[in-house]
């Protein structure tokens, strides 16, 4: 193994989902010492990035979640410092925290994305409805870990599922709600790993899902047939491609009832915890997780 120099694992940070970010960077720097790295824990919440470039770090792991860590912010301060950092540089990070304007992109791609709305304001909610269907979903545009996410079966519900997501962002989302099923596909180094199928056990994929509840359930193999699973994987690649994303992500997917495949969202800085997907497709790729933190570091860079 390459020797990496001084590496500073960046979690915890100031954003909604500090605390996921402190399991994953955990996790993350634990295994990073098992491979014999000299890596050393790092919250930008509690200390000032300029001791990076002091303390002679060489480079970075970002293990941040959400706003300040993955949202290019953190990663134009690294540049500007001249450290190697891991992950999508300053636009793509940028863009792919926007769901709106990640829907921008891929819409002008003419790559499938569901039906949706942005809301800024005073809005219609019967002409929302009526658009989109119901049940729908509300959601800030620029969370993770589905932090202020409402599913909307009535009307009536609509205003205070939209005060709930603005308290978190000024742009908010309605998406159509389509009933085949979630399913995920890590990207690493270029490569597009297994495809997993979520199936959570509560209402939908939400926070506790996510990183709570025990009774979600991770299929992989995913359950699709050889050239449904390449097609989607080939998607996903041009989706993070498309976005000018680097290194290491996530791209989710929503199954409409008529079996298409539709982009839902990039992560930039998918959790690493023990609830984490890009972890579990990387085992069935024959990754291990130590071995899987090492390539993530060995593709950091600078810009």
């Amino acid at each position: 193994m390459k020797n990496f120099g001084k590496v500073a694992v960046l979690f915890g940070g100031r954003s909604a989902e500090r605390e996921v970010s402190l399991k994953s960077g955990a996790a993350v720097l634990a295994a990073l010492q098992r491979s014999g790295v000299d890596a050393h824990a790092f919250d930008p919440a509690e200390r000032d990035l300029s001791e990076l470039k002091k303390e002679n770090f060489e480079r970075v792991f970002i293990a941040l979640h959400g706003r300040f860590g993955e949202d290019g912010t953190v990663q134009g301060a690294l540049e500007l410092l001249g450290i190697p950092y891991t992950g999508s540089g300053v636009m793509a990070s940028a863009i792919a925290m926007d769901k709106w304007r990640t829907k921008l992109v891929w819409q002008a791609a003419a790559l499938p994305i569901p039906e949706y709305e942005a809301l800024t304001g005073p809005t219609d909610w019967n002409a929302v409805a009526d658009h989109l269907d119901l049940p729908l979903f509300i959601k800030p545009a620029s969370e993770g870990s589905s932090v202020g996410v409402t599913k909307v079966k009535t009307v009536e519900e609509l205003p205070v599922a939209y005060a709930e997501a603005a308290k978190h962002d000024k742009v908010v989302i309605a998406e159509s709600f389509m009933s085949g099923g979630e399913y995920t596909v890590a990207i690493l180094n270029g490569r597009a790993l297994p495809a997993i199928k979520i199936e959570p056990a509560n209402e939908f994929y939400d926070y506790d899902a996510k990183y709570l509840r025990d009774d979600t359930r991770y299929l992989c193999p995913c359950g699709l047939g050889l050239d449904e699973e390449a097609a989607m994987q080939h998607l996903a690649l041009l989706a993070f491609q498309l976005i000018g994303c680097q290194g290491w992500g996530r791209v989710d997917f929503l199954r409409g009832d008529d079996d298409k495949f539709y982009l839902l969202e990039i992560n930039t800085s998918p959790g690493m915890t023990d609830h984490s997907l890009v972890p579990m497709a990387a085992r069935h790729a024959g990754i291990s997780f130590e071995q899987l933190v090492v390539q993530i570091l060995e593709g950091a860079h600078v810009g």
